[in-house]
Parts: structure tokens; C-alpha cells; sequence
């Protein structure tokens, strides 16, 4: 582990020092809010430093970045071997509060922390589901931080207080896109396509085997002038779904600009603890149609801002994909109302919301 300076500021000072775990060894949402975190606590005179999972994207992003970073093998939740050695860093680096990002980040924070009561624990949950056994959820944690309602609903159903929860929302940037892309002109698709995009990891959790679903279920006609295109995962080329052309472009660097091209961002994911890729949409133009999940429901307002559909209804899904598509009026309301929508999950906020939460641990 590399070499860290001492301690330069006196504990009541404003600045903070914060040590973030993450154990997240692909590039997903909570990994984009660590990297948006810990730059804005950066930005306003903080000190972070993150461990991250070695070799993880996350640590090869925010070295890029110019931020503090540390690579750690982190090979299961109660992994001796990586306690021991955020256990040495903590001792070394001294941090004012110790802030983990995932379960199995919670959980090697909580073993390297014994010993050192001093030293708060806060850990974000993103992910609306009762959380299961005692141990993990007890005092030591001073503070949880949930980014929803549902999830904070979610950790008082598994036995923690609300008096221990701070809701704070995930923040992201606001895009800035001079030239939308062309899916049209790339993939020969006619003018009158409706372009629909699925963004974000490919997998049956957000929702990537209803596809085929949704596209059996609208109508023959519409069918075929459908086009989707899937922003994430493995970039395999054209396939049919459902009797829809689809193009899986894989990773994109350009994501916004991607997004930007769309008519519609389908967001059929059936767990979803706020849904960051849904604010992009929203901040850029882009109607979303989405399970009534997690925390989708405190993101949306019906017809004004994006289509909600009862969970799990594929059926419904299609006769909302179908309403949109039917209705440029109704796409362009959503469409100017989204970026408003979205400029509330700011970054700005979702770091001064975290910051909030150190200093009431603190007492400060």
C-alpha cells in the first residue's frame, strides 16, 4: 500500500479527512457517485482518499482524476487479509469518518475499525432491499445514508431506526451534449423511426429479458418502426427482440451524446434504488418509461415527466411504449419538463447532503 502524508489539520477544523470504500470491481452506478463524490468533496477543501477494489475501474478513473486512491484485493465481505490492511491505513491516515459505499465495503470497514471507536462509520445503501442480520446494521454504524425513500423504507423494515437514516439523493452532472448522434444516419434507419434506448449494465436485474416481451406485445404496425438500441454490456451488433430490431452497441465512451439521440430510454428494471441513468434521460430531453420500482416512482411524475407502469407489467409496458410513440405532443411535454426535473439531483446537493451527515456524526 502506498505511502500516505500525516495528518496536516487539527480535528476542528472544517476540513475533513474521509476514507471511502468501495468494492465494486465494474464501473456501475455507485461507482460513478463515488468518483462525482469524492471530486466535489476535493473541490470544496476536503481531503478524500477511496480504497477501491484493485484493478477496479473505479481506481484507474479517479487517479485520472487527480483524486487519492488505493488499491485493496477485496476478495469476500469478512476478508481478513483486506481488513487488516484498511485497518493499518486508517491508524496511518487518521481519518475524521470512514464512509462505505457497498455491502462488502460495510463489512470490511466495520472489521477494520475495531479497536477504533473514535472513528464514525457511515455507510450509503443503494439498493431498496430488506437488509438481512443483525450484526452489520447494529450501532457501530453511526449513520446510514440511504439515496431514496424506498431505500431508507427498506432499512427501517430490516430493524434500523429513521433516527439513524439521512436520506440524500445521488447527484449527477448535468450533461451538456452540442451534437446529439445520428442513430438514423449510422444504422440506415428511416425518419420515421422511434428510436427507444436501454442504457446501464445488461442484465436480468435491470431488466434486459423483458425486452422481447415489451416487443411481442405492441403492435404489429409499430412493431416495425421500433428501433432499439441497448448502451451498455457486450457491443454484439443487430439482433431481433420481440420482433424489434435492436442494436447492442456495447460500451460507449459518449454516453450522453448517445442518449441524446433517443425518442424514448426504456428503464424495465425491476430493482432500482434511485436510477441515475433515468436523471440523464431526463436532463437530456429524453422521456423515460419505468417500472413503478425502488425509487423510480420519487424521480417521475406521471405524464409530466416520464411514464410509470405497475412492476413487472410487460403488458402495460408495451401500451405505454405504444402511447408515447403515438404521441409526439406528449414526448415533447416530457421532454422539456425533464431537464428541470433532473437539475434537483444535482451533485452540488448530493455533496453537501453527505457532508451534513459527517458533521452530525461528528458533532460538529
Amino acid at each position: 500500500m502506498p505511502s500516505v502524508p500525516p495528518r496536516t489539520h487539527l480535528s476542528g477544523d472544517m476540513s475533513l479527512r474521509i476514507l471511502h470504500v468501495d468494492s465494486g470491481r465494474e464501473w456501475r452506478g455507485g461507482q460513478r457517485q463515488v468518483l462525482l463524490l469524492t471530486r466535489g468533496q476535493r473541490d470544496a477543501g476536503h481531503e478524500p482518499l477511496v480504497v477501491a477494489a484493485s484493478d477496479a475501474p473505479l481506481l484507474h478513473r479517479l487517479r485520472s482524476a487527480g483524486l487519492a486512491a488505493s488499491g485493496v484485493r477485496m476478495r469476500a465481505d469478512w476478508d481478513l487479509a483486506a481488513a487488516r490492511r484498511l485497518h493499518a491505513l486508517i491508524r496511518t491516515w487518521r481519518p475524521d469518518v470512514v464512509h462505505a459505499h457497498d455491502a462488502r465495503a460495510h463489512a470490511l470497514a466495520m472489521g477494520a475499525l475495531i479497536g477504533k471507536r473514535d472513528i464514525p462509520l457511515v455507510v450509503t445503501r443503494r439498493v431498496a432491499f430488506v437488509p438481512k442480520g443483525r450484526l452489520k446494521y447494529g450501532a457501530r454504524v453511526a449513520r446510514f445514508i440511504a439515496i431514496s425513500h424506498a431505500v431508507q423504507d427498506a432499512l427501517q423494515l430490516g430493524g434500523v431506526p429513521a433516527s439513524r437514516i439521512d436520506v440524500v439523493y445521488s447527484g449527477v452532472p448535468t450533461p451538456h451534449v452540442d451534437l446529439a448522434r445520428d442513430w438514423r444516419a449510422e444504422r440506415g434507419w428511416d425518419a420515421e423511426t422511434i428510436l427507444c434506448g436501454v442504457v446501464g449494465a445488461m442484465t436480468a436485474e435491470k431488466g434486459v429479458r423483458l425486452l422481447a416481451g415489451i416487443g411481442e406485445r405492441l403492435p404489429p404496425a409499430l412493431r416495425q418502426r421500433v428501433r432499439l438500441v441497448l448502451l451498455g454490456g457486450q457491443g454484439t451488433g443487430t439482433e431481433m427482440l420481440g420482433g424489434v430490431e435492436a442494436f447492442r452497441a456495447g460500451f460507449v465512451d459518449e454516453v450522453h451524446r448517445a442518449m441524446a439521440g433517443l425518442d424514448l430510454l426504456w428503464h424495465p428494471s425491476s430493482a432500482e434504488g434511485l436510477g441515475t441513468a433515468v436523471i440523464d434521460a431526463m436532463a437530456l430531453g429524453v422521456p423515460p418509461i419505468v417500472f413503478a420500482v425502488g425509487g423510480l416512482p420519487e424521480l417521475i411524475t406521471q405524464d409530466e415527466t416520464g411514464l410509470l407502469v405497475p412492476p413487472g407489467d410487460v403488458a402495460a409496458f408495451a401500451t405505454a411504449v405504444t402511447r408515447a410513440a403515438d404521441d409526439p405532443a406528449l414526448r415533447g411535454t416530457m421532454g422539456r419538463a425533464g431537464p428541470r426535473r433532473a437539475a434537483d439531483f444535482s451533485v452540488e446537493r448530493m455533496v453537501d447532503g453527505t457532508e451534513a451527515t459527517y458533521r452530525r456524526v461528528l458533532g460538529r
